[in-house]
């Protein structure tokens, strides 16, 4: 039975996604996500810095049989994006996103911490080049269900090494190179590798490079999506 999950990504992805660049997006398998951790073990296996079940050099199969898949094949996912929430100003849909079929939108309340409320208005998003210049932005993770503009369906999901990425693979996440540069595959290749991994360290947290950042070699669920309609609820 297919599920309606959020997905986060930052304005550059979710530009990358509007513009039909990004199909593909990666997700670093963290040992919370295993099904061999839990609170009945051992409290000296808990306590140990294990990244892996029992320290078991792990492959793409066991990793697909022990742990929780993030999404699977059917799901349907939501974008969270930077965004923002501005009442109704009469802007005869200045500020829709291209393809909407409405211009303002109707919401249940919005309320503020000063307790006003405002019930119609427009959603607003960083990502899109026009949105009014002063807008108290929200972050990603904070984004209402109902504010979401980009949907999503999985069509596969699997696991692999981050570094076993082709070129193709990095075109798929998003990485933009020149067209004169795919005449040359091996330095294509290498450009595409450093813009990516500038891309992917650049969300992981310092503390956490050494584990989940490029260098590192973590494996990933590697999630294929492509656009899809709001689903009915």
């Amino acid at each position: 039975m297919s599920r309606v999950l959020p997905i986060i990504f930052n304005t550059e992805m979710v530009r990358a996604i509007v513009d039909d660049r990004k199909t593909v997006t990666r997700r670093v398998v963290k040992k919370s996500q295993c099904t061999f951790f839990t609170k009945k073990q051992p409290s000296d296996l808990q306590k140990k810095d294990l990244y892996y079940p029992y320290d078991i050099m792990p492959d793409a199969e066991l990793i697909e049989s022990t742990y929780k898949h993030p999404y699977n094949p059917e799901d349907i996912m939501y974008v969270r994006e930077t965004w923002a929430f501005i009442p109704c100003i009469g802007c005869d849909g200045k500020y829709r996103r291209k393809g909407d079929p409405i211009n303002c939108y109707e919401y249940q309340a919005v309320e503020y911490d000063d307790g006003d409320s405002i019930l119609d208005g427009c959603f607003v998003y960083r990502a899109d080049c026009s949105c009014p210049e002063k807008v108290s932005w929200h972050p990603s993770i904070h984004m209402p269900k109902e504010a979401a503009h980009i949907w999503l369906k999985v069509t596969n999901v699997y696991v692999e090494q981050l570094q076993n990425m082709s070129l193709d693979d990095f075109l798929k996440e998003g990485v933009v190179l020149r067209p004169e540069a795919l005449n040359d595959p091996e330095n294509a290749y290498q450009q595409a590798k450093n813009k990516f991994k500038h891309i992917w360290d650049s969300t992981v947290k310092k503390p956490d490079q050494d584990t989940y950042g490029w260098d590192a070699n973590p494996w990933v669920w590697v999630i294929e999506f492509e656009k899809c309609e709001r689903p009915e609820e």
